[in-house]
């Protein structure tokens, strides 16, 4: 199969592989109705290192779950998978432990050989994909899009970790405008944080800045990562209605300087009597609420246009990129 970025892909497995399980368990928390009696993909995971997989192989029973996949693309580092290099991709196929669902000693598993290099695009990662019913994985952010719309086509149910950037794709916003994708229940301003191999700690330390890059708790390094969760999973969170108190004039809320929708600096400053579009911050999607409000678009590609037309200048200063919304009407 051709393969335009291989690295990113093989990145695929070290962005999970240092997932941090509280983070995972976090999430997921808010999720548990969705997995009784479902198949659970991680296809972006290492069997044998991966949180992912050691999250739902501790909660199989817990969650009734009926079947967990895990693959992951090819290791080209020795001590990786065992303590000799392996070059061949993995998978491991997991029906429960009925004897001990509670053990945490995985050794014994059986980790299967795949026939390709195990990466989510290619063939026989698709027919495993074809068998889930729900995704679940941190995937390379470099093929994001790709990967995001592999999900997409093949009707599939997911929490992943992305990229915060990724809001602002071209191929992922209008998922978000359709209500086809969301951001999970850990807020967008949560920072995560991921363990950090030996050999990276020394550079991250030398060429990066703390707190930014990476951060020490604890005496140990965690890089830190612009990572939020996405999900097409309803939760309660995302039908709490928003309540807010300010009243709309125009002084305290001018509109654009070529677009006609006024501009709110901060969510909790939405004018609760005005109906018309609104700009707001993008962190507006953490409270998005379909049943109350309706996105239109963004400050960028606004009303379905996939062509960039800034839209964000107000008195001739350019603003943080703004979510199009307007208030559903009773």
């Amino acid at each position: 199969m051709a393969n335009s970025n291989l690295s990113s892909a093989k990145n695929a497995k070290n962005d999970e592989f240092y997932t941090q399980l509280g983070d995972i368990e976090k999430e997921l928390s808010h999720y548990k109705e969705c997995f009784k009696g479902k198949t659970v993909l991680c296809n972006c995971d290492d069997p044998r290192v991966s949180n992912f997989f050691k999250f739902f192989a501790l909660k199989f029973s817990e969650l009734g779950l009926k079947r967990l996949i895990t693959t992951c693309y090819k290791s080209q580092d020795a001590d990786l998978f065992s303590q000799n290099e392996c070059e061949s991709a993995v998978y491991l196929d997991y029906y429960g432990n009925d004897a001990h669902p509670n053990t945490t000693d995985f050794s014994s598993i059986k980790v299967k050989t795949l026939k390709g290099d195990g990466d989510f695009r290619s063939a026989e990662c698709i027919e495993l994909l074809k068998q889930a019913d729900i995704v679940v994985t941190n995937p390379p952010f470099s093929l994001f899009r790709e990967y995001v719309a592999q999900l997409v086509k093949y009707d599939k149910k997911f929490v992943i970790i992305g990229n915060k950037n990724a809001i602002t794709y071209k191929e992922i916003f209008p998922l978000i405008k359709d209500n086809k994708l969301w951001i999970g229940d850990t807020p967008m301003s949560t920072d995560l944080f991921f363990s950090v191999p030996k050999e990276n700690e020394k550079k991250l330390l030398e060429t990066k800045k703390e707190g930014s890059a990476y951060r020490i708790i604890n005496g140990k390094i965690y890089g830190r990562s612009q990572s939020i969760w996405f999900t097409n999973l309803e939760t309660k969170k995302r039908h709490e209605n928003l309540v807010f108190y300010k009243k709309y004039t125009p002084e305290e809320y001018p509109k654009y300087d070529n677009y006609d929708a006024i501009n709110v600096d901060k969510v909790s400053d939405i004018p609760e009597d005005y109906n018309g579009i609104m700009g707001v911050p993008i962190t507006f999607l953490d409270k998005y609420n379909p049943e109350q409000f309706d996105i239109l678009g963004d400050s960028r590609y606004h009303d379905g246009n996939t062509e960039p037309n800034d839209i964000n200048f107000l008195n001739g200063k350019e603003l943080y990129r703004r979510i199009l919304i307007r208030r559903k009407k009773s």
